[in-house]
């Protein structure tokens, strides 16, 4: 059975094997020499997953990086059938290379634009047209999460206002990262300058600003609720 699995499943499933739990996806880096240590590792990727590589897995190759991402496409989620796919990708990259381990400069990590509107159902038409972007899987209802088809850009999502905020910036980012990367991430937007303005729904969301007041967060999956991933 192909199966929905919570946030903290999901999590607890892979961290063991090198993957980070994202936003409803798995993800991790290898790092590689070359275009063709690549390749390769990309070949022994599709190969673990066999017939369900069309349907789970996304590949993006660099000279420096490959980053591997798993989501069931029919249930835009994170399925039992992904994290045994994380499994087999990961012993198939060893399989390779033993010495390989899922490290870089830079832990995964995904971006979110996050915009607040008093009416998300009038703008939200604007931002889908002008960015060429599709509702999410899933997900056409007029306040939806806005993706790019082709996982380029940040995935774009509209915060309720009750009320207008003219001194306040109202198109911030949020950083999705692994939640055993949060506090690096915290602590070293604190050293360059930044704000901590609120933690109240810490883990899930911190909130910070930059010296001029612009607002981002750091988010994680943790502190949410635990029903199936998004």
């Amino acid at each position: 059975m192909d199966q929905k699995l919570s946030r903290t499943e999901a999590s607890e499933a892979v961290s063991d094997a090198g993957w980070r739990f994202l936003l409803g996806t798995l993800r991790t880096t290898v790092p590689i020499g070359s275009l063709t240590e690549g390749a390769q590792i990309v070949s022994r990727a599709v190969e673990a997953c066999g017939d369900d590589a069309d349907q789970h897995l996304q590949i993006d190759l660099r000279p420096t990086r490959v980053i591997l991402t798993l989501q069931s496409l029919t249930h835009a989620a994170v399925t039992t059938r992904d994290t045994d796919l994380a499994h087999r990708i990961s012993a198939a990259v060893h399989q390779t290379d033993p010495d390989i381990t899922a490290e870089a400069p830079r832990s995964v990590q995904l971006v979110e634009l996050g915009i607040d509107a008093l009416d998300i159902a009038a703008i939200r038409p604007f931002w889908k047209a002008i960015l060429g972007y599709t509702a999410e899987a899933g997900a056409d209802a007029p306040e939806a999460p806005l993706v790019d088809p082709l996982s380029q850009g940040p995935a774009i999502w509209f915060q309720q206002m009750d009320h207008p905020r003219p001194q306040r910036n109202r198109i911030h980012l949020d950083i999705c990262v692994p939640h055993d990367e949060a506090p690096h991430r915290l602590k070293a937007a604190l050293s360059a300058g930044g704000t901590l303005l609120s933690a109240h729904r810490a883990p899930a969301f911190w909130v910070l600003s930059d010296p001029e007041g612009n607002e981002a967060c750091i988010t994680t999956w943790q502190g949410r609720d635990n029903q199936p991933t998004p």
